[in-house]
């Protein structure tokens, strides 16, 4: 039984020796840049939330507008025009 109890409190132990490294941990946190920026933010209203994700969407469209487009000319555009580059010539070349 008097195990038992020891064994009981060295995990009390460490529970709380867990607990206060947590604790510290989050205090000197509170101190710093992140504790300003944890102090001035704010859950958005429902305007701006609408408004975020609009702008969002819109970059996420534009920039995939841009992805497509330069696949096209990869795949269209450019391969008749580098066609030189790849065509096989028939240049000899004199080993000595």
């Amino acid at each position: 039984m008097a195990d038992e109890e020891d064994s009981r409190g060295s995990v009390e132990q460490r529970a709380q020796a867990m607990q206060d490294d947590i604790e510290r941990w989050f205090r000197r946190r509170q101190r710093g840049d992140w504790a300003r920026i944890l102090r001035m933010a704010r859950k958005p209203s429902k305007a701006e939330f609408r408004q975020t994700v609009i702008v969002c969407g819109i970059g996420m469209f534009v920039l995939g507008a841009i992805g497509f487009g330069v696949l096209w000319l990869m795949d269209n555009l450019l391969p008749s025009f580098f066609s030189w580059l790849t065509t096989p010539t028939d240049v000899q070349f004199n080993n000595p």
